[in-house]
């Protein structure tokens, strides 16, 4: 090549490179004019909403402690000419089985090598520093790991321009379009406040998600009850009422065809009925517990009624475990126990005194935080919990994002569930922040007598209700042992099954997937410990050995016609499931 031609070339690459991050910098600009000329909601507090309340998460010691990490990382350079002459077999070892780290690039490149067990060293020195510090609590001690590894895991030299081979292989072979693209990506993030999980546009309610057939048959300002349409000729007399959590919208329990426990039980012969909770707006902002359980008996009676039927079987999830775990003990203390005639637990706690990583966001400072995003609208923008949430593993819900769609540039996959863990819902205000003080802090659930719901005083050892209860063995929300301490306190017969994966994946495990195990055990013994010391292992899905369970508390098969179907019965149909209120922000 003539120098003449080479030096076209490399003008045409730096006219080209500059054109690159003038358009990143325009767009910049673009962006930030248009929201300094919209940010008028409370909403827009939500990119700087952790800001204060880190400033006061860390006891004294603690966040002395903290700081001095950050001195350790900034000096770190210095030890990258020791760590030549150093072993670092085991650090290696340990990069094999770490995905952030997979990419051959990351060995084969000796600068990016370095790199890679100089974090890997640091990152060890940093959690071994954790876990000798002596002289504060328990609580502060899972503070400290905490905030520890949410900060080890931000400095990952995977998460950096500068730092990472793949992003800079990228931004070359792009000739920088992955870099306005994932530029573009982030803005738009920035924009409307939320972290994009999954391709925007790829999923539509009732379309390919929340498409079992069913009715709305009722309307309240706080839910809407669906009941969905029979697929079998006979159904189980005793008929089924799902509480799904009012944090996430109902559908994770009607995903694809393929993954829906609705569309599974109907298929199984049940009479299935489901509450869509109403996002929270101006309307609803000083609903409480009271309410939520006055709406879950009045779904269960409404269901007793238009079925003519003595009790009917209730499932609750997470929170909404919570929930119905408080509306039979209160049924139980008015002597109506008998309208339920099984409970079923999908990773739901009573017991807070190991409710794990999420208690660290329901201290005084947290609860100031959110008295001032929720003081004039009176709920609490959702998008604050899905933060939240995506916090507890933060290295594959927020980092994963941000590296291959922000710095790589790369086209977001098509999931359902992460198209559903963004679809966030709006929270009361009062009833969130009572929630947070009387579970989470005080633990009031499981002291009798503690908690007065609707004028009476509840105690959940009077409750002998039937009940099945699941938790995830990697659940990172509920985790197994504090869901484990349900069965302490239910006086009635309680089969416990640990399943395989967590919050979401062990629940949502379709037969049909042929996915993880179960775990059960004839005599569970005191502890979780115990449980799994003597529990035998099942491969698949949980929700067979459910449905057996269910049989055995069910009344006898009945035709399914009449009230059986939606709207064939004393109550007309609305409209369509999924219904109006899923789709309210």
């Amino acid at each position: 090549m003539s120098d003449s031609m080479m030096g076209e070339s490399s003008l045409e690459d730096l006219q080209h490179w500059t054109w690159v991050m003038g358009r990143a910098q325009q767009m910049m600009m673009e962006f930030w004019a248009a929201q300094s000329a919209h940010r008028t909601d409370h909403a827009s507090q939500l990119p700087g909403v952790f800001d204060e309340w880190m400033k006061n998460a860390l006891p004294e010691p603690v966040a002395q402690i903290a700081e001095a990490q950050q001195r350790l990382w900034n000096d770190s350079i210095g030890l990258w000419r020791r760590l030549i002459d150093v072993d670092v077999a085991d650090s290696a070892s340990t990069a094999d089985r770490d995905p952030r780290f997979a990419d051959p690039q990351w060995r084969e490149n000796p600068i990016a090598d370095l790199i890679r067990q100089t974090y890997l060293l640091l990152s060890e020195q940093i959690f071994a520093g954790v876990e000798a510090v002596e002289g504060i609590d328990a609580e502060a001690g899972q503070r400290l790991r905490f905030f520890t590894r949410q900060f080890v895991e931000a400095m990952s030299p995977a998460n950096f321009v500068a730092t990472s081979p793949l992003i800079w292989q990228k931004i070359v072979e792009t000739r920088g379009e992955s870099l306005l693209k994932g530029l573009e990506h982030m803005l738009s993030d920035l924009a409307h406040g939320q972290l994009t999980q999954s391709k925007p546009g790829a999923f539509e309610i009732g379309r390919d998600i929340a498409t079992t057939p069913g009715k709305v048959i009722k309307e309240t300002p706080l839910y809407q009850l669906i009941q969905y349409a029979p697929t079998t000729g006979m159904v189980a007399g005793t008929p089924l009422v799902i509480f799904p959590p009012w944090i996430n919208r109902f559908y994770i329990l009607d995903l694809g065809p393929k993954k829906s426990f609705i569309r599974w039980a109907v298929e199984q012969g049940l009479s299935v009925f489901i509450l869509s909770w109403k996002s929270a707006d101006a309307s609803i902002a000083n609903v409480l517990l009271d309410d939520y359980v006055r709406a879950q008996i009045e779904a269960i009676d409404t269901v007793r009624a238009l079925l003519d039927v003595p009790d009917v079987h209730v499932i609750g999830y997470c929170v909404a475990g919570t929930t119905l775990a408080a509306t039979l003990a209160l049924l139980a203390a008015r002597g109506e126990g008998g309208k339920v005639a099984s409970a079923t637990f999908f990773a739901a706690q009573v017991d807070f005194s190991r409710a794990g990583d999420l208690k660290l966001f329901t201290d005084d400072a947290a609860l100031t935080l959110i008295e001032g995003l929720t003081a004039e609208a009176g709920y609490l923008d959702g998008r604050y919990m899905a933060l939240t949430f995506n916090m507890l593993r933060g290295r594959d819900l927020i980092w994963n994002y941000v590296v291959n769609n922000y710095l790589m540039g790369k086209d977001y996959a098509p999931l359902d569930l992460l198209h559903w863990n963004a679809d966030y819902t709006n929270l009361p205000a009062k009833w969130h922040r009572a929630y947070i003080e009387d579970f989470y802090r005080d633990n009031k659930l499981v002291q009798p007598g503690a908690m007065i719901i609707d004028g009476t005083a509840i105690d959940l050892t009077k409750v002998t209700t039937p009940a099945y209860v699941q938790a995830g063995r990697e659940d990172h929300i509920a985790p197994a042992d504090s869901v484990w301490k349900l069965t302490e306190h239910f006086t009635g017969p309680v089969r416990f099954v640990l399943a395989g994966s967590g919050h979401i994946a062990g629940v949502i495990n379709p037969p049909s997937a042929n996915r993880y195990s179960y775990w059960t055990n004839a005599k569970p013994g005191d502890s979780l410990d115990s449980f799994i010391a003597g529990a035998v292992e099942t491969p698949g899905s949980w929700w067979p050995d459910w449905r057996r369970w269910l049989a055995t508390y069910s009344a006898p098969a009945v035709m399914a016609q009449g009230a059986r179907i939606p709207g064939g019965g004393a109550m007309p149909a609305l409209e369509d499931a999924p219904g109006r209120y899923v789709r309210m922000r």
